[in-house]
C-alpha cells in the first residue's frame, strides 16, 4: 500500500482516548488502502496531572471541547507515578501474542477513564489486557514486565520525540513518493481524510506517468 498512517498515543492520553473515533472511521474508510499502525509514546511528568483535582479541570475542558455526554474519571491517578510504564507496556506486549489490533489499548484506556480503575499496577492492567484479549494474565504481565517490552516502548517513544512533537495524539502519514505530514495534537478525522486523499491522488497520478514513461533516465 503506497500510504503508511502511524498513531503515536499513550494508553493514558484523554486526547487519544478523544480520537479513537477518528482513528477507527479512517480504518473502515481505507480498508485494504492505507496501512495503519499505532505505536506507544510515553508521556513523562511533564504531561502528566500532577493530583486529581488537576486532572478533573482538564477532562472538563476537553470533554466539553469534543462535546461529550460523560465526564472521564480521574479514579486512576496514582502520585506516586511519574509515567505509566504498565498499562503502555501490557498493550505493547499483546502484539507477542498475535494481538496485533487495537483491543488491549482501548480496554486499558476504558478501564482507567471510564471505570477509574488502577491500571498503574501492574496487576491490575495485565487482568484488564488479558480479559480483552483473552490471554492468561500471568503470561501477560510477564511479557510485559520484560526488559525487551520496555525497550520497544522506550524506542517508540523516541521516534516520538525524534519527529519534534510534544503532543498525543501525533499522526504521521508517509507516502511511497517521499511525501509526509505530521498531525499533533488533533483528535479529529477530517484534516487526516484531506491529506491522505491528496496523497493518493499524487501516489496515482506518479503510477499514471511511470506507465506512461516509465523510470527517469539516469543521466
Amino acid at each position: 500500500m503506497p500510504i503508511k498512517i502511524t498513531y503515536y498515543l499513550d494508553v493514558m492520553s484523554s486526547w487519544c482516548h478523544w480520537a479513537e473515533p477518528a482513528w477507527l472511521e479512517l480504518k473502515k474508510r481505507y480498508a485494504g488502502q492505507v496501512e495503519f499502525a499505532w505505536r506507544i509514546a510515553l508521556l513523562d511528568a511533564t504531561g502528566l496531572p500532577a493530583s486529581r483535582e488537576q486532572e478533573d479541570w482538564f477532562y472538563r475542558r476537553s470533554g466539553t471541547i469534543v462535546r461529550s455526554p460523560f465526564m472521564l474519571s480521574s479514579g486512576w491517578f496514582d502520585p506516586a507515578l511519574k509515567e505509566y510504564l504498565a498499562p503502555n507496556c501490557v498493550a505493547e506486549a499483546g502484539r507477542d501474542f498475535g494481538i496485533g489490533d487495537d483491543c488491549i489499548r482501548l480496554a486499558l484506556a476504558k478501564a482507567a477513564m471510564r471505570d477509574g480503575r488502577k491500571v498503574g499496577a501492574w496487576e491490575e492492567a495485565a487482568q484488564v489486557g488479558a480479559d480483552a484479549a483473552s490471554l492468561v494474565p500471568e503470561k501477560l504481565l510477564e511479557r510485559a514486565k520484560s526488559k525487551a517490552i520496555e525497550q520497544r516502548v522506550r524506542e517508540s517513544t523516541a521516534e516520538f520525540h525524534a519527529l519534534k512533537v510534544t503532543q498525543r495524539p501525533t499522526f504521521l502519514i508517509d507516502d511511497s513518493i517521499a511525501d509526509r505530514a505530521v498531525f499533533s495534537g488533533l483528535a479529529g478525522a477530517a484534516p487526516l481524510i484531506a491529506v491522505i486523499d491528496a496523497m493518493r491522488a499524487d501516489c496515482e497520478a506518479y503510477a499514471s506517468y511511470a506507465a506512461h514513461f516509465g523510470n527517469p533516465p539516469s543521466s
